[in-house]
């Protein structure tokens, strides 16, 4: 069995009722984290024990994926029952040297190990596969303002894949690696008639987040990464005009399992 929890789904920043993004994967033995937006760490402590994450995967660096990360440090560094072990935290190319600019940024009086205390911080490989207890995690890139990698989540045991496009336009070719996914988190930045090379290089729309799974064969789909004002239930009505699956939209606390 795998099971996801949406720990939040607003877009660049908080809204009114839940955090940016953040996604709880859990199987019968292991327990990771896709992105820790602002936010979202208040959620993910009403569903697991933080301290005991099997790891935490970041697509990208851009604040509204990363920014818990700094609150869960303090969270584990003075946590009355600290943590077993420092959590396994997998950071994009390049993430090794933005989590040493963050440290000299929030450091104090205690500059060495000052996330290395709380995490076990290393670099994925986009082109390899990630392994994290019995969950095995592959990557994409995609289009975004900066480098970003969509992730697919690949359980031993169950009924189908996890994929999630994190941050992209759509000239990122997503097929392959989205093709046969049973539950497909999507991003949904835009309005369906933004114009075509903003949502090409930097953010999907409704439609293209429906027609992706649409493609891949999904038997769910979750619309994430929207702002409250462009009100997502009118989005997801967008969505539905070319998916014909399961759909819901990102909501904190939104679990379920397949």
């Amino acid at each position: 069995m795998t099971r996801l929890t949406i720990l939040g789904g607003s877009a660049a920043g908080v809204g009114t009722g839940q955090g940016c993004t953040g996604y709880l994967v859990q199987s019968d033995s292991t327990s990771i984290v896709l992105d820790l937006g602002p936010n979202t760490l208040l959620e993910l402590r009403k569903h697991t024990d933080f301290r005991r994450l099997d790891g935490i995967v970041i697509s990208h660096l851009h604040m509204d994926h990363v920014l818990d990360l700094f609150a869960m440090r303090f969270a584990l560094a003075y946590n009355p029952e600290r943590p077993p072990r420092p959590i396994p935290l997998w950071l994009p190319p390049g993430g090794l040297a933005f989590m040493d600019k963050a440290a000299e940024l929030f450091a104090t009086d205690d500059r060495e190990g000052y996330f290395e205390k709380v995490y076990d911080l290393a670099e994925y490989t986009p082109d390899s596969e990630l392994r994290i207890g019995d969950l095995t995690i592959t990557f994409a890139p995609t289009v975004h303002h900066i480098p970003c990698w969509a992730i697919r989540v690949h359980p031993d045991e169950g009924d189908g894949d996890l994929f999630y496009t994190a941050d992209t336009g759509t000239d990122a070719d997503l097929d392959a690696i989205a093709n046969g996914a049973a539950v497909i988190i999507s991003e949904a930045t835009f309005p369906t008639d933004s114009p075509a090379d903003m949502s090409g290089r930097i953010h999907m729309t409704p439609r293209s987040a429906a027609e992706l799974a649409d493609r891949a064969g999904a038997r769910h789909l979750v619309l994430t990464h929207m702002w409250e004002e462009n009100d997502p239930q009118k989005f997801m009505e967008e969505a539905r005009g070319y998916y014909t699956g399961r759909l819901t939209i990102a909501i904190p606390g939104l679990s379920f399992a397949w």
